[in-house]
Protein backbone atom coordinates (compact mmCIF):
# COMPACT_ATOMS: atom_id res chain seq x y z
CA UNK A 1 0.00 0.00 0.00
CA UNK A 2 3.00 2.17 0.94
CA UNK A 3 4.51 1.77 -2.38
CA UNK A 4 1.42 2.53 -4.30
CA UNK A 5 1.15 5.70 -2.71
CA UNK A 6 4.65 6.89 -2.95
CA UNK A 7 4.34 5.92 -6.49
CA UNK A 8 0.94 8.30 -7.11
CA UNK A 9 2.74 10.91 -5.04
CA UNK A 10 5.86 10.41 -7.77
CA UNK A 11 3.63 11.35 -10.84
CA UNK A 12 0.60 13.20 -9.90
CA UNK A 13 2.05 15.77 -7.00
CA UNK A 14 5.87 16.27 -7.63
CA UNK A 15 7.97 18.47 -10.39
CA UNK A 16 10.07 14.94 -10.96
CA UNK A 17 9.19 12.34 -13.14
CA UNK A 18 8.92 8.84 -12.43
CA UNK A 19 12.32 8.16 -15.26
CA UNK A 20 14.17 11.53 -13.67
CA UNK A 21 13.82 10.22 -10.20
CA UNK A 22 15.26 7.03 -11.26
CA UNK A 23 18.37 8.46 -13.51
CA UNK A 24 18.41 10.44 -10.53
CA UNK A 25 19.36 7.33 -8.48
CA UNK A 26 15.94 7.51 -6.38
CA UNK A 27 16.09 11.30 -6.00
CA UNK A 28 13.93 14.18 -6.53
CA UNK A 29 14.96 17.46 -8.04
CA UNK A 30 17.14 18.40 -10.61
CA UNK A 31 20.60 17.40 -11.87
CA UNK A 32 23.03 19.82 -11.36
CA UNK A 33 24.71 21.18 -14.79
CA UNK A 34 27.00 23.70 -14.71
CA UNK A 35 26.42 27.06 -16.67
CA UNK A 36 27.88 27.73 -19.81
CA UNK A 37 30.27 30.48 -19.21
CA UNK A 38 31.03 33.49 -21.32
CA UNK A 39 34.53 33.07 -22.45
CA UNK A 40 36.85 33.81 -25.14
CA UNK A 41 39.05 30.92 -26.38
CA UNK A 42 42.00 33.26 -27.07
CA UNK A 43 43.17 36.15 -25.17
CA UNK A 44 42.94 39.89 -27.15
CA UNK A 45 47.21 39.76 -27.30
CA UNK A 46 47.43 36.26 -28.03
CA UNK A 47 49.69 37.54 -30.88
CA UNK A 48 52.04 39.82 -28.67
CA UNK A 49 55.48 37.91 -27.97
CA UNK A 50 54.93 38.85 -24.84
CA UNK A 51 52.36 36.44 -24.21
CA UNK A 52 53.10 32.72 -24.36
CA UNK A 53 49.50 31.51 -24.68
CA UNK A 54 50.80 27.71 -25.59
CA UNK A 55 52.40 27.91 -21.97
CA UNK A 56 51.35 26.74 -18.83
CA UNK A 57 50.50 29.23 -16.45
CA UNK A 58 53.64 29.34 -13.66
CA UNK A 59 52.14 28.01 -10.01
CA UNK A 60 54.61 29.89 -8.34
CA UNK A 61 54.94 32.84 -10.53
CA UNK A 62 57.01 35.22 -8.02
CA UNK A 63 59.99 33.58 -8.54
CA UNK A 64 60.28 34.71 -11.82
CA UNK A 65 61.17 37.89 -10.13
CA UNK A 66 64.18 35.93 -9.18
CA UNK A 67 64.56 37.40 -5.77
CA UNK A 68 65.08 35.63 -2.99
CA UNK A 69 63.79 38.09 -0.62
CA UNK A 70 60.35 38.11 -1.62
CA UNK A 71 60.58 34.05 -1.53
CA UNK A 72 61.18 34.11 1.66
CA UNK A 73 58.56 36.74 2.39
CA UNK A 74 56.05 35.02 0.59
CA UNK A 75 56.96 31.77 2.36
CA UNK A 76 56.31 33.42 5.98
CA UNK A 77 53.04 35.20 4.90
CA UNK A 78 51.65 31.56 3.87
CA UNK A 79 53.01 30.40 6.95
CA UNK A 80 51.58 33.01 9.60
CA UNK A 81 49.19 35.10 7.91
CA UNK A 82 46.30 35.55 10.01
CA UNK A 83 43.40 35.75 7.18
CA UNK A 84 44.33 32.88 5.76
CA UNK A 85 44.43 30.88 8.92
CA UNK A 86 41.24 32.25 9.28
CA UNK A 87 40.01 31.09 6.28
CA UNK A 88 41.55 27.63 7.11
CA UNK A 89 39.06 27.52 10.26
CA UNK A 90 36.14 27.90 7.76
CA UNK A 91 37.29 25.28 5.87
CA UNK A 92 36.90 22.88 9.45
CA UNK A 93 34.08 24.05 10.09
CA UNK A 94 32.80 23.26 6.72
CA UNK A 95 34.01 19.64 6.37
CA UNK A 96 32.16 19.57 10.02
CA UNK A 97 29.26 20.36 8.73
CA UNK A 98 29.35 17.98 6.25
CA UNK A 99 30.17 15.09 8.32
CA UNK A 100 26.97 16.36 10.29
CA UNK A 101 24.89 16.17 7.23
CA UNK A 102 26.12 12.55 6.80
CA UNK A 103 25.29 11.34 10.11
CA UNK A 104 21.76 12.15 9.47
CA UNK A 105 21.28 9.47 6.53
CA UNK A 106 21.46 7.47 9.43
CA UNK A 107 18.91 6.71 12.14
CA UNK A 108 18.32 10.26 13.04
CA UNK A 109 17.33 9.96 16.44
CA UNK A 110 19.10 7.17 18.83
CA UNK A 111 19.05 7.09 22.57
CA UNK A 112 19.98 4.76 25.55
CA UNK A 113 17.57 4.91 28.41
CA UNK A 114 18.24 3.63 32.26
CA UNK A 115 16.06 4.13 35.05
CA UNK A 116 15.12 3.23 38.55
CA UNK A 117 12.07 4.91 39.87
CA UNK A 118 10.27 4.21 43.97
CA UNK A 119 6.59 4.21 43.43
CA UNK A 120 4.35 4.40 46.50
CA UNK A 121 0.52 5.69 45.93
CA UNK A 122 -1.01 8.21 48.30
CA UNK A 123 -4.04 6.52 50.28
CA UNK A 124 -5.07 10.32 50.69
CA UNK A 125 -6.37 10.09 47.39
CA UNK A 126 -9.70 8.81 46.75
CA UNK A 127 -9.07 6.93 43.19
CA UNK A 128 -6.46 5.04 45.33
CA UNK A 129 -8.54 4.59 48.43
CA UNK A 130 -9.51 1.17 48.06
CA UNK A 131 -6.56 -0.35 45.73
CA UNK A 132 -4.52 -1.44 48.75
CA UNK A 133 -0.95 -1.28 46.50
CA UNK A 134 2.52 -1.59 48.42
CA UNK A 135 4.86 0.33 47.72
CA UNK A 136 6.85 -0.72 44.55
CA UNK A 137 9.88 -0.04 42.94
CA UNK A 138 10.44 -0.12 38.81
CA UNK A 139 13.39 -0.90 36.83
CA UNK A 140 14.07 -0.57 33.21
CA UNK A 141 16.56 0.01 30.45
CA UNK A 142 16.33 -0.08 26.77
CA UNK A 143 16.87 1.86 23.71
CA UNK A 144 14.93 4.13 21.33
CA UNK A 145 15.62 5.20 18.04
CA UNK A 146 13.49 7.58 14.75
CA UNK A 147 14.79 6.78 11.18
CA UNK A 148 13.15 8.70 8.47
CA UNK A 149 13.87 6.69 5.24
CA UNK A 150 15.51 8.46 2.07
CA UNK A 151 12.86 7.58 0.20
CA UNK A 152 12.97 11.01 -1.92
CA UNK A 153 16.67 11.78 -1.86
CA UNK A 154 16.25 14.28 0.58
CA UNK A 155 18.82 13.49 3.00
CA UNK A 156 21.29 13.00 0.03
CA UNK A 157 20.31 16.04 -1.77
CA UNK A 158 21.60 17.84 1.78
CA UNK A 159 24.88 15.53 2.00
CA UNK A 160 25.21 16.73 -1.51
CA UNK A 161 24.83 20.49 -0.86
CA UNK A 162 26.83 20.10 2.46
CA UNK A 163 29.64 18.21 0.12
CA UNK A 164 29.88 21.23 -2.28
CA UNK A 165 30.01 23.68 0.47
CA UNK A 166 32.87 22.36 2.01
CA UNK A 167 34.63 21.84 -1.49
CA UNK A 168 33.02 26.02 -1.50
CA UNK A 169 35.10 26.43 1.32
CA UNK A 170 38.14 25.12 0.05
CA UNK A 171 38.06 27.14 -2.64
CA UNK A 172 37.39 30.15 -0.79
CA UNK A 173 40.86 29.16 1.54
CA UNK A 174 42.66 29.08 -1.97
CA UNK A 175 41.34 32.55 -3.13
CA UNK A 176 42.31 33.95 -0.32
CA UNK A 177 45.93 32.81 -0.50
CA UNK A 178 46.17 34.25 -3.99
CA UNK A 179 45.61 37.35 -2.93
CA UNK A 180 47.63 37.25 -0.33
CA UNK A 181 50.66 36.21 -2.60
CA UNK A 182 49.79 38.67 -4.71
CA UNK A 183 49.35 41.19 -2.15
CA UNK A 184 53.08 40.40 -0.52
CA UNK A 185 54.64 40.89 -3.86
CA UNK A 186 52.21 44.25 -4.86
CA UNK A 187 53.48 45.70 -1.50
CA UNK A 188 57.08 44.62 -1.70
CA UNK A 189 57.28 46.01 -5.65
CA UNK A 190 55.83 48.99 -3.58
CA UNK A 191 58.88 49.37 -1.13
CA UNK A 192 61.28 48.61 -4.27
CA UNK A 193 60.00 51.62 -5.80
CA UNK A 194 60.08 54.29 -3.29
CA UNK A 195 63.15 52.78 -2.38
CA UNK A 196 64.73 53.57 -5.87
CA UNK A 197 62.97 57.08 -6.18
CA UNK A 198 64.51 58.06 -2.50
CA UNK A 199 67.80 56.63 -3.78
CA UNK A 200 67.29 58.67 -7.38
CA UNK A 201 66.22 61.43 -6.10
CA UNK A 202 68.78 62.02 -3.36
CA UNK A 203 71.33 61.16 -5.83
CA UNK A 204 70.19 64.04 -8.39
CA UNK A 205 70.05 66.50 -5.53
CA UNK A 206 73.96 66.03 -4.80
CA UNK A 207 74.25 67.12 -8.40
CA UNK A 208 71.97 70.12 -8.42
CA UNK A 209 74.34 70.86 -5.18
CA UNK A 210 77.12 71.18 -7.18
CA UNK A 211 75.28 73.56 -9.30
CA UNK A 212 74.04 75.99 -7.03
CA UNK A 213 77.45 76.13 -5.32
CA UNK A 214 78.79 77.05 -8.57
CA UNK A 215 76.38 79.55 -9.25
CA UNK A 216 77.24 80.77 -5.91
CA UNK A 217 80.61 80.93 -7.10
CA UNK A 218 79.71 82.87 -9.77
CA UNK A 219 77.71 85.48 -7.76
CA UNK A 220 80.11 86.17 -5.22
CA UNK A 221 82.27 86.89 -8.71
CA UNK A 222 80.40 89.20 -9.84
CA UNK A 223 79.84 87.12 -13.08
CA UNK A 224 75.94 86.71 -12.09
CA UNK A 225 73.19 88.05 -10.94
CA UNK A 226 71.49 86.48 -7.59
CA UNK A 227 68.72 85.05 -9.80
CA UNK A 228 70.99 82.29 -10.87
CA UNK A 229 71.19 81.10 -7.21
CA UNK A 230 67.56 81.68 -6.23
CA UNK A 231 66.59 79.50 -8.89
CA UNK A 232 69.41 76.57 -7.90
CA UNK A 233 68.02 77.07 -4.38
CA UNK A 234 64.72 76.04 -6.23
CA UNK A 235 65.45 73.35 -8.30
CA UNK A 236 67.43 71.66 -4.79
CA UNK A 237 64.32 72.50 -2.44
CA UNK A 238 62.09 71.36 -4.82
CA UNK A 239 63.87 67.84 -5.36
CA UNK A 240 65.04 67.50 -1.84
CA UNK A 241 60.86 67.70 -1.18
CA UNK A 242 59.94 64.87 -3.04
CA UNK A 243 62.47 62.34 -0.89
CA UNK A 244 60.70 62.26 2.47
CA UNK A 245 57.43 61.71 0.79
CA UNK A 246 58.87 58.93 -0.80
CA UNK A 247 60.48 57.85 2.58
CA UNK A 248 56.37 57.91 3.98
CA UNK A 249 55.78 55.30 1.06
CA UNK A 250 58.82 53.29 2.24
CA UNK A 251 56.93 53.06 5.72
CA UNK A 252 53.48 52.35 4.75
CA UNK A 253 54.70 49.49 2.52
CA UNK A 254 57.11 48.19 5.20
CA UNK A 255 53.75 48.16 7.53
CA UNK A 256 51.73 46.39 5.28
CA UNK A 257 54.18 44.10 4.37
CA UNK A 258 54.09 43.37 8.25
CA UNK A 259 50.70 43.17 8.31
CA UNK A 260 50.31 40.58 5.39
CA UNK A 261 53.31 39.10 7.59
CA UNK A 262 51.83 38.55 10.76
CA UNK A 263 53.46 40.31 12.36
CA UNK A 264 53.47 43.37 14.33
CA UNK A 265 54.40 46.58 12.35
CA UNK A 266 58.11 46.80 12.41
CA UNK A 267 61.20 48.30 10.50
CA UNK A 268 61.83 45.53 7.88
CA UNK A 269 65.10 48.23 6.09
CA UNK A 270 67.33 46.01 7.34
CA UNK A 271 65.75 42.20 6.51
CA UNK A 272 64.95 43.90 3.07
CA UNK A 273 68.36 45.42 2.33
CA UNK A 274 68.54 47.32 -1.20
CA UNK A 275 68.07 45.80 -4.39
CA UNK A 276 66.34 47.10 -7.46
CA UNK A 277 62.74 47.16 -8.10
CA UNK A 278 62.15 43.33 -9.52
CA UNK A 279 62.58 42.56 -12.96
CA UNK A 280 59.96 41.13 -15.12
CA UNK A 281 60.66 38.09 -17.61
CA UNK A 282 60.33 38.47 -21.36
CA UNK A 283 57.23 36.79 -21.94
CA UNK A 284 54.35 35.45 -19.15
CA UNK A 285 53.20 32.10 -19.54
CA UNK A 286 49.52 32.55 -19.56
CA UNK A 287 47.39 29.86 -21.01
CA UNK A 288 44.52 29.99 -22.57
CA UNK A 289 41.17 31.54 -21.19
CA UNK A 290 39.12 28.08 -20.33
CA UNK A 291 41.68 27.83 -18.05
CA UNK A 292 39.95 30.39 -15.58
CA UNK A 293 37.07 28.11 -14.71
CA UNK A 294 39.82 25.38 -13.54
CA UNK A 295 42.24 27.67 -12.14
CA UNK A 296 40.82 30.57 -10.40
CA UNK A 297 39.77 29.96 -7.15
CA UNK A 298 36.50 32.33 -6.89
CA UNK A 299 35.75 30.90 -10.10
CA UNK A 300 35.66 27.57 -8.79
CA UNK A 301 33.84 28.83 -5.44
CA UNK A 302 31.22 30.19 -7.26
CA UNK A 303 30.50 26.82 -9.19
CA UNK A 304 30.61 25.07 -6.05
CA UNK A 305 28.69 27.35 -4.35
CA UNK A 306 25.69 27.03 -7.40
CA UNK A 307 26.10 23.01 -7.05
CA UNK A 308 24.81 23.15 -3.41
CA UNK A 309 21.76 25.56 -3.95
CA UNK A 310 21.10 23.12 -7.10
CA UNK A 311 20.82 20.32 -4.34
CA UNK A 312 18.54 22.29 -2.20
CA UNK A 313 15.85 22.60 -4.95
CA UNK A 314 15.82 18.64 -4.32
CA UNK A 315 15.51 18.94 -0.80
CA UNK A 316 12.70 21.49 -1.01
CA UNK A 317 10.57 19.62 -3.44
CA UNK A 318 11.03 16.10 -1.12
CA UNK A 319 8.91 17.55 1.34
CA UNK A 320 6.14 17.52 -1.62
CA UNK A 321 5.69 13.93 -0.55
CA UNK A 322 5.14 11.43 2.39
CA UNK A 323 7.71 10.70 4.56
CA UNK A 324 8.25 7.35 5.69
CA UNK A 325 9.36 6.83 9.20
CA UNK A 326 10.34 4.19 11.33
CA UNK A 327 10.02 4.31 15.47
CA UNK A 328 10.91 1.88 17.42
CA UNK A 329 11.62 0.78 21.35
CA UNK A 330 13.06 -2.01 22.83
CA UNK A 331 13.65 -2.65 26.41
CA UNK A 332 13.16 -4.58 30.04
CA UNK A 333 11.39 -3.33 32.63
CA UNK A 334 11.27 -4.95 36.04
CA UNK A 335 9.83 -4.48 39.93
CA UNK A 336 13.48 -6.08 41.03
CA UNK A 337 17.27 -5.65 39.80
CA UNK A 338 17.65 -9.32 39.50
CA UNK A 339 14.66 -9.90 37.41
CA UNK A 340 15.47 -7.62 35.00
CA UNK A 341 17.13 -9.49 31.84
CA UNK A 342 14.50 -12.30 32.06
CA UNK A 343 12.84 -13.13 29.10
CA UNK A 344 9.11 -12.04 31.07
CA UNK A 345 10.56 -8.55 31.43
CA UNK A 346 10.76 -7.54 27.47
CA UNK A 347 9.19 -4.75 26.34
CA UNK A 348 9.07 -3.21 22.95
CA UNK A 349 7.33 -1.51 19.93
CA UNK A 350 7.84 -0.65 16.41
CA UNK A 351 5.90 1.98 14.74
CA UNK A 352 5.83 3.08 10.97
CA UNK A 353 4.61 6.63 10.47
CA UNK A 354 3.83 8.54 7.47
CA UNK A 355 3.85 12.12 7.11
CA UNK A 356 2.70 13.99 4.27
CA UNK A 357 2.22 17.61 4.53
CA UNK A 358 -0.98 17.28 2.18
CA UNK A 359 -2.51 20.95 3.53
CA UNK A 360 0.74 22.80 2.98
CA UNK A 361 1.40 22.69 -0.88
CA UNK A 362 1.07 26.55 -1.34
CA UNK A 363 4.13 26.53 1.10
CA UNK A 364 5.77 23.76 0.02
CA UNK A 365 5.64 25.20 -3.85
CA UNK A 366 6.51 28.22 -2.84
CA UNK A 367 9.77 27.30 -1.14
CA UNK A 368 10.60 25.20 -4.35
CA UNK A 369 10.14 28.60 -6.24
CA UNK A 370 12.34 30.22 -3.64
CA UNK A 371 14.86 27.72 -4.18
CA UNK A 372 15.02 27.77 -7.71
CA UNK A 373 15.36 31.19 -7.99
CA UNK A 374 18.14 31.59 -5.61
CA UNK A 375 19.88 28.83 -8.18
CA UNK A 376 18.90 30.90 -11.02
CA UNK A 377 20.72 33.96 -8.96
CA UNK A 378 23.68 31.89 -8.36
CA UNK A 379 24.17 30.77 -12.36
CA UNK A 380 24.01 34.65 -12.98
CA UNK A 381 27.22 35.43 -10.45
CA UNK A 382 28.93 32.28 -11.43
CA UNK A 383 28.65 33.49 -14.96
CA UNK A 384 29.44 37.41 -13.78
CA UNK A 385 32.43 35.96 -11.84
CA UNK A 386 33.81 34.43 -14.84
CA UNK A 387 33.35 37.49 -17.14
CA UNK A 388 35.12 39.38 -14.32
CA UNK A 389 37.95 36.90 -14.42
CA UNK A 390 38.64 37.14 -17.67
CA UNK A 391 38.36 41.55 -17.93
CA UNK A 392 40.89 41.19 -14.91
CA UNK A 393 43.31 38.96 -16.87
CA UNK A 394 43.05 40.88 -19.84
CA UNK A 395 43.79 44.20 -17.68
CA UNK A 396 47.10 42.51 -16.27
CA UNK A 397 48.33 41.29 -19.83
CA UNK A 398 48.06 44.83 -21.65
CA UNK A 399 49.14 46.67 -18.33
CA UNK A 400 52.14 44.77 -18.44
CA UNK A 401 52.96 44.81 -22.27
CA UNK A 402 51.86 48.95 -22.45
CA UNK A 403 54.05 49.12 -19.53
CA UNK A 404 57.02 47.52 -20.75
CA UNK A 405 56.55 49.43 -23.69
CA UNK A 406 56.43 53.05 -21.61
CA UNK A 407 59.82 51.73 -20.13
CA UNK A 408 61.73 51.51 -23.37
CA UNK A 409 60.78 54.84 -24.24
CA UNK A 410 61.16 56.59 -21.03
CA UNK A 411 65.14 55.04 -20.69
CA UNK A 412 65.94 56.96 -23.89
CA UNK A 413 63.88 60.18 -22.22
CA UNK A 414 66.16 59.55 -19.31
CA UNK A 415 69.45 59.53 -20.83
CA UNK A 416 68.46 62.66 -22.76
CA UNK A 417 67.67 64.56 -19.98
CA UNK A 418 70.67 62.87 -18.27
CA UNK A 419 73.08 64.16 -21.27
CA UNK A 420 71.17 67.36 -21.48
CA UNK A 421 71.95 68.08 -17.87
CA UNK A 422 75.80 67.24 -18.48
CA UNK A 423 75.98 69.62 -21.32
CA UNK A 424 73.93 72.24 -19.93
CA UNK A 425 76.59 72.35 -16.79
CA UNK A 426 79.44 72.62 -18.48
CA UNK A 427 78.16 75.57 -20.74
CA UNK A 428 77.34 76.98 -17.88
CA UNK A 429 80.16 76.42 -15.96
CA UNK A 430 81.99 77.99 -19.14
CA UNK A 431 79.57 80.87 -19.37
CA UNK A 432 77.73 79.84 -22.55
CA UNK A 433 74.09 79.56 -21.15
CA UNK A 434 72.50 81.00 -18.32
CA UNK A 435 71.24 79.41 -15.29
CA UNK A 436 67.81 79.22 -16.30
CA UNK A 437 68.21 76.37 -18.93
CA UNK A 438 70.51 74.27 -16.14
CA UNK A 439 67.01 75.10 -14.14
CA UNK A 440 65.03 73.55 -16.82
CA UNK A 441 66.62 70.63 -17.96
CA UNK A 442 67.74 69.91 -13.88
CA UNK A 443 64.15 69.25 -13.19
CA UNK A 444 63.57 67.64 -16.66
CA UNK A 445 65.73 65.15 -15.61
CA UNK A 446 64.36 64.73 -12.30
CA UNK A 447 60.65 64.37 -13.46
CA UNK A 448 61.75 61.65 -16.33
CA UNK A 449 63.98 59.72 -13.56
CA UNK A 450 60.70 59.27 -11.64
CA UNK A 451 58.27 58.44 -14.40
CA UNK A 452 61.18 55.81 -15.52
CA UNK A 453 61.33 54.08 -11.92
CA UNK A 454 57.38 54.55 -11.98
CA UNK A 455 56.86 52.73 -15.12
CA UNK A 456 59.41 50.05 -14.23
CA UNK A 457 57.25 49.06 -11.40
CA UNK A 458 54.46 48.93 -13.59
CA UNK A 459 55.50 46.17 -15.30
CA UNK A 460 56.19 44.29 -11.76
CA UNK A 461 52.91 45.50 -11.26
CA UNK A 462 51.31 44.51 -14.25
CA UNK A 463 52.60 40.56 -13.75
CA UNK A 464 51.43 40.48 -10.32
CA UNK A 465 47.88 41.92 -11.96
CA UNK A 466 48.29 38.92 -13.97
CA UNK A 467 48.78 36.48 -11.98
CA UNK A 468 46.43 37.15 -9.47
CA UNK A 469 43.83 37.08 -12.24
CA UNK A 470 44.31 33.96 -13.61
CA UNK A 471 44.24 32.60 -10.23
CA UNK A 472 48.40 30.98 -9.82
CA UNK A 473 49.62 30.70 -6.40
CA UNK A 474 47.77 28.56 -4.27
CA UNK A 475 49.25 25.59 -5.53
CA UNK A 476 51.99 26.70 -2.88
CA UNK A 477 49.78 24.65 -0.61
CA UNK A 478 50.27 21.15 -2.35
CA UNK A 479 54.35 21.76 -2.60
CA UNK A 480 55.35 19.90 0.50
CA UNK A 481 52.80 17.12 -0.14
CA UNK A 482 53.70 17.12 -3.49
CA UNK A 483 57.41 16.43 -2.33
CA UNK A 484 56.33 13.32 -0.10
CA UNK A 485 54.52 11.67 -2.66
CA UNK A 486 51.01 12.29 -1.34
CA UNK A 487 49.95 15.01 -3.71
CA UNK A 488 47.17 14.10 -5.93
CA UNK A 489 45.97 16.12 -8.94
CA UNK A 490 46.44 19.73 -8.27
CA UNK A 491 43.83 20.69 -10.33
CA UNK A 492 40.31 19.98 -10.35
CA UNK A 493 38.68 18.81 -13.67
CA UNK A 494 36.11 20.71 -15.43
CA UNK A 495 35.18 18.52 -18.28
CA UNK A 496 32.35 17.20 -17.52
CA UNK A 497 29.52 18.99 -17.15
CA UNK A 498 27.71 16.98 -14.12
CA UNK A 499 28.35 17.49 -10.09
CA UNK A 500 30.77 15.42 -9.25
CA UNK A 501 33.34 16.94 -11.26
CA UNK A 502 35.32 18.08 -8.18
CA UNK A 503 38.21 16.27 -7.83
CA UNK A 504 39.03 17.21 -4.28
CA UNK A 505 41.99 19.43 -3.61
CA UNK A 506 44.86 18.07 -0.91
CA UNK A 507 45.42 20.20 2.32
CA UNK A 508 48.25 22.79 2.34
CA UNK A 509 51.02 21.99 4.91
CA UNK A 510 50.42 21.70 8.71
CA UNK A 511 46.56 20.90 7.52
CA UNK A 512 45.85 16.61 8.07
CA UNK A 513 42.87 16.87 6.09
CA UNK A 514 41.69 19.54 6.87
CA UNK A 515 42.01 18.52 10.35
CA UNK A 516 42.79 21.15 13.52
CA UNK A 517 45.96 22.16 14.01
CA UNK A 518 46.69 22.01 17.62
CA UNK A 519 49.82 24.58 17.32
CA UNK A 520 47.26 26.78 16.14
CA UNK A 521 45.05 26.32 19.55
CA UNK A 522 47.72 26.77 21.17
CA UNK A 523 48.69 30.50 19.36
CA UNK A 524 51.62 28.99 17.28
CA UNK A 525 52.15 29.17 13.62
CA UNK A 526 50.89 26.19 11.81
CA UNK A 527 54.12 24.42 10.67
Amino acid sequence: MCLVVAACALTTSGCTSWSQYWRNHMKVGPAYLRPVAPIEPAWIEADDPQVRSASEVETQWWRQFNDPTLDQLVLQAYEQNLSLRDAGFRVLAARAAYNITVGGFFPQSQRGVAEYARWQLSNNVGAFENLSIPPFSLWQTGFNLSWELDLWGKIRRNIESAAAKYQASVEEYDGVLVTLIADVADRYVDYRIARQQVSDLSRLAAIQRESLQVAIDRFEGGVTSELDVSQARLNLAKTEGQIPLYEQQVRLASNALCVLLGIAPEDLSLRLGDAAIPDVPPALGVGVPADLLRRRPDVRQAERLLAAQCAQIGVAEADLYPAFSINGYLGVYANELGQLFESDSVFGFVAPVVDWKILNYGRLLNNIRQQDAKFQGLAAAYQETVLRAGREAEDGIISTIKARAAVDKQRQAVDAATRSAELVSIQYREGTADFNRVYVVQQAQAIEQQRLNDNIGGVAKGMIQTYRALGGGWQLRLEELASSGRCCKPLPSVDGGACDDYIGKQPPAGYDAWCIWPELLRGHKPR
